[in-house]
């Protein structure tokens, strides 16, 4: 598990953008990428692909993954691709109701043509970055016609929405309504519509009064029909994760320090409790109180974390969120030191061993988020090189 230790935001800015340009973007663009024009849903730790059924929701983070990558100055075919799978997504992956089905299968064809919330935020958040990549405002139109149907039919009297058909309910869960967050404000910043920064705000709101819980800042996962925490232990389960990338959102979703406050509670809770010194990795799971439910630790919270301490060292300049980027980046790598560069591991065990399996195409559009935000610190001897 030990690799070569990064000791200064530049250096990571630099080991970042070598492994994304030089490594990851090409093997995702290329063997990453099928032959019916949809991208592979893993490859092996090896760098090959594995064929097996693709869910809409991976097409959906791949085409923003591309879409910033190109933003970010690489010169392969991120059009190419992005264009290919964003064809397949509008023309075969929605339903006649307009709404998006779930599961593609190896030749291409939809198997599942179930709803879910989880499917429809990333769909309408590829469609946002897709429309500002490619200079179409037709996919803005798309995505309002969609949000349209969501508002008619899924807005719950409650706040927030219904879940659809593949995660049975209750208990209902606060992640898709986080990821709906994301694409209304990555809409709302690409379209400029007023809809989606209603749209934003309102869940923003339902975060403050629902998901929230008050007394430890620290965001729970399942909750009642009236956005109670259920009752038992499920309801204290908290994903430092979760805690992180909230977190990063209010930082970069509200002007004038709004988020503040929010952010703040959030980082505390998951830097005191979600943090595995000796690993110096973000931990899965734990319960309110802070014990440790699941000391293992997936890639994604990884990238959470670097995203929170971009933003939070953005406002204050402040060492100790310079030296968090440096620590959270260099958590990152672990993850990233593969047999075949470009490929990553997605679960590392209690004891320091990896999980023994393929390289999961979801975590892309984590990894690709945190550095783009990596490269935007702008500081002595740094140049900002994206924005959200």
């Amino acid at each position: 598990m030990s690799v070569s230790t990064i000791a200064t935001i530049k250096d990571a800015q630099q080991s970042a953008k070598e492994w994304l340009f030089a490594h990851a973007a090409p093997l995702w663009s290329s063997v990453g990428f099928c032959a019916d024009g949809l991208f592979a849903e893993r490859l092996t730790i090896d760098g090959v692909q594995v064929a097996m059924k693709r869910r809409l929701r991976v097409q959906a983070r791949q085409i923003y993954a591309f879409c910033t990558i190109g933003k970010l100055g690489w010169d392969g075919p991120w059009r190419q691709v992005v264009e290919s799978s964003l064809d397949i997504l509008l023309n075969r992956g929605r339903r006649e109701d307009g709404l998006f089905a779930h599961l593609f299968d190896e030749d291409g064809n939809v198997v599942d043509s179930r709803i879910d919330l989880y499917d429809h935020a990333f769909g309408l958040f590829a469609l946002a970055h897709a429309g500002h990549a490619l200079q179409r405002p037709d996919l803005f139109d798309i995505a309002e016609d969609i949000q349209n149907i969501l508002d008619e039919k899924w807005a719950r009297p409650q706040g927030g929405f219904w879940e659809g058909e593949l995660t049975p309910s209750p208990p209902y869960r606060q992640n898709p309504h986080m990821h709906m967050f994301e694409s209304a404000l990555a809409h709302y910043r690409f379209s400029g519509r007023e809809r989606w920064q209603v749209m934003k705000d309102r869940l923003g709101e339902l975060f403050r009064e629902r998901f929230r819980d008050a007394d430890s800042g620290a965001v729970t996962e399942y909750f009642d029909r009236d956005w109670n925490k259920v009752e038992g232990r499920d309801g204290e389960i908290v994903e430092p994760g979760h805690c992180l990338e909230w977190a990063w959102l209010f930082e970069v979703g509200f002007d004038g320090g709004e988020g503040v406050d929010i952010s703040d509670g959030l980082v505390g809770f998951a830097r005191r409790h979600g943090l595995s010194e000796s690993r110096g990795v973000a931990i899965n799971e734990v319960w309110l109180s802070g014990a440790v439910k699941d000391g293992g630790a997936r890639l994604w919270p990884q990238t959470e974390r670097l995203k929170a301490a971009v933003a939070r060292y953005k406002r204050t300049k402040e060492d100790s969120e310079a030296n968090e980027i440096v620590a959270a980046f260099n958590g990152l790598l672990l993850y990233l030191d593969t047999p075949a560069r470009g490929t990553w591991y997605d679960k590392l065990n209690e004891d320091g061993s990896w999980v023994a399996e393929d390289a999961p195409a979801s975590s892309f559009y984590h990894i690709v988020c945190a550095i783009a935000e990596l490269l935007a610190v702008n500081g002595p001897g740094l140049n900002a090189t994206h924005t959200y």
